[in-house]
């Protein structure tokens, strides 16, 4: 047994789990031709100082994801710049700074939805799939309604399930490499490109890769159940 920094993962109510077991048990058997056309979306918020978390726990090997070693937290918090970004395993989104103030179901459609995910779902074609988490202006009644006059369809996706979406590892590593370089941003503008810089940099096989892992995040759910999986 070593001392090892803890797992974070989200809290996770009944609900939350039965809903991401359903979604999991749904698309389990789903191919990446059937991932191939969705486009993974999420907005981060990075900040211009770094944490280091220090925190550990004492366990075995193999044991990263038990509950006893998970330190659960609610990912939201103040920060310096909100970025959105969509990938697909053929390509990516323009990354979108987001303008200062909190999200709203207009801006959200207006800033997301009409000028990157509507020319994205042409280019794509049939087939097209939008998956975007269940927050209050995504699922407001302007947006839905935007989304059926575009005719683009949008994946039910379960509440409160970021190890589901590949995009997550794509900002663990924007975070890595903005925190490991040798001159860090100084000012928001500064954060900001260099973003974008790595966000344009990241290899499509990275990218590929992770969504090539979607079949074995949804079997890692269901053989978690009530756990958190190691994603």
């Amino acid at each position: 047994m070593r001392a090892r920094r803890p797992q974070v993962g989200v809290v996770l109510i009944a609900q939350h789990r039965a809903g991401r077991l359903a979604f999991a048990r749904e698309h389990q058997d789903w191919q990446i031709r059937h991932w191939r056309p969705v486009l993974f979306t999420d907005e981060s918020r990075f900040t211009l100082s770094t944490c280091d978390r220090r925190d550990r726990v004492w366990r075995h090997r193999g044991e990263r994801s038990a509950a006893c070693n998970i330190l659960q937290h609610d990912r939201f918090g103040s920060g310096s710049v909100m970025m959105w970004g969509g990938i697909s395993f053929e390509g990516r989104t323009a990354l979108h700074v987001l303008a200062r103030g909190s999200m709203s179901a207009i801006k959200y459609r207006d800033e997301i939805l009409r000028p990157l995910v509507r020319p994205y779902a042409g280019a794509v074609g049939p087939g097209f799939l939008l998956m975007q988490d269940n927050a209050r202006p995504h699922v407001a009644g302007v947006c839905q309604q935007f989304l059926q006059d575009e005719g683009i369809d949008a994946m039910d996706w379960p509440a409160r399930t970021p190890g589901l979406n590949p995009i997550e590892h794509i900002w663990d590593i924007m975070s890595r490499s903005i925190h490991q370089r040798h001159v860090a941003p100084q000012t928001v503008q500064e954060l900001a490109d260099a973003l974008v810089q790595v966000w344009d940099e990241i290899p499509q096989e990275t990218i590929r890769h992770l969504i090539r892992s979607m079949p074995r995040r949804c079997r890692e759910v269901i053989q978690a159940r009530e756990g958190h999986t190691h994603y």
